[in-house]
């Protein structure tokens, strides 16, 4: 099980206790935020992506939607987001629980700009009922990302609780 995975590829960060497991789904951002009793502009989600044949995998605040003009602007490419069945053997987690943790060799992970207007940020954890809390230095150390990107909309200026 991929949690598992992520669990052991947070011990190198001494984070694995930090991992959260719920009775319930958060696999969505509405579940997530249920789940964690937080807003969901906070849910940190990760979204699967084919470019140049290969995934990639960015993370947006919950509220942000991807701006295709943006997208294509930085990718040079339409956003093509990832089938169902080629998630989990691309990227290595299923849907409901992509993360930007311990994630298939080649993947590139992006963080998105409307992540940087919050103290901290909760992304999944491999599974469909996980989570983890993370400051932003956090989440730019254990994600191995490759770079800050401006590619969504529908979250400038609100802050939390807007």
């Amino acid at each position: 099980m991929s949690i598992g995975k992520v669990k052991t590829y947070f011990e190198q960060y001494g984070m694995r206790d930090r991992v959260r497991e719920f009775d319930v789904s958060s696999a969505t951002v509405e579940l997530a935020a249920q789940a964690l009793g937080c807003e969901g502009c906070r849910i940190a989600k990760t979204l699967s992506f084919m470019v140049e044949g290969k995934a990639v995998l960015i993370v947006t605040a919950g509220d942000a939607k991807v701006d295709n003009p943006k997208y294509k602007a930085r990718f040079g490419t339409k956003a093509k987001m990832l089938g169902l069945e080629e998630v989990e053997s691309l990227v290595g987690h299923a849907v409901g629980g992509v993360c930007p943790f311990a994630v298939n060799e080649g993947v590139e992970v992006y963080l998105d700009e409307s992540l940087k207007r919050f103290e901290t940020v909760f992304p999944a954890c491999g599974s469909s009922n996980s989570a983890i809390e993370l400051t932003i230095p956090e989440l730019e150390r254990c994600s191995g990302f490759n770079a800050w990107v401006d590619v969504c909309k529908g979250w400038e200026g609100l802050k939390t609780g807007d």
